[in-house]
């Protein structure tokens, strides 16, 4: 995977992917043995065109208030953020994209039925260049039992954070691909964007979320979390 390093901010632009067809099968609901031969020649063709990408930069903490913390000269407001980097020097802001090859296929799809698969297919990929993206970290810096957060995860840290973010990481339309749009949706859809930091407790924004039936929820819901860990002010 060749990585391009510019003044500490990293592009991964040649992530290798490749897809599983026994788990995209059970997760998009597949089957009957003529409709496995059509998503297997679906998913080759997938293959061939997905490009995903990351986007990600090595920042300093250069100070920290009540509510907000400032990554270089960028400041962003969320209580929770500003707890879970007490401890932390350096954050890992990041981008990361299924790419604009895979979500013009997508588009390009006439059946319906193929426009759900390749959607699912889009989100591995999304995946694929988020632990793409979590792995180089973890290998060219040494950081252990990282956390992560999302601008728009919670109410703390609201979607409108997502500017500071993109100011803070340069031209990740240039880079890869990727637009911040004025409704603050990003562009390929299937695009993400937040800190990875080190967090000795993972730390998932699912804990501080209370909706039910989320289909990407990745812990459960604790009611008193908020109140023990991020009510009280920080002296």
């Amino acid at each position: 995977m060749p990585i391009k390093d510019f003044m500490h901010t990293h592009l991964l632009d040649s992530i290798s992917f490749s897809l599983d067809r026994n788990e995209l099968a059970s997760k998009l609901h597949v089957r009957g043995e003529d409709l496995a031969v059509e998503f297997q020649h679906f998913l080759s063709e997938a293959q061939e065109i997905a490009r995903p990408k990351g986007l990600y930069k090595v920042s300093g903490i250069t100070a920290k208030r009540e509510t907000s913390v400032t990554i270089e000269q960028s400041t962003f407001s969320s209580r929770v953020l500003r707890v879970n980097l007490e401890k932390a020097n350096r954050a890992f802001p990041y981008i990361a994209t299924c790419g604009e090859e895979l979500e013009q296929w997508g588009y390009s799809q006439k059946d319906m039925l193929k426009r759900f698969w390749a959607d699912g297919i889009q989100m591995a990929a999304l995946y694929a260049a988020v632990q793409a993206i979590r792995d180089h970290i973890d290998e060219h810096y040494r950081t252990q039992d990282m956390s992560m957060m999302n601008p728009g995860s919670l109410a703390d840290w609201p979607l409108r954070e997502q500017r500071v973010l993109f100011r803070l990481l340069g031209d990740p339309r240039s880079a890869i691909g990727v637009e911040l749009k004025e409704s603050l949706m990003m562009a390929p859809t299937k695009s993400t964007s937040g800190l990875f930091f080190p967090l000795e407790e993972s730390f998932e924004s699912c804990q501080l979320c209370p909706m039910a039936d989320c289909p990407a929820r990745r812990a459960p819901y604790d009611a008193t979390l908020y109140a023990k860990k991020y009510g009280e002010a920080i002296p």
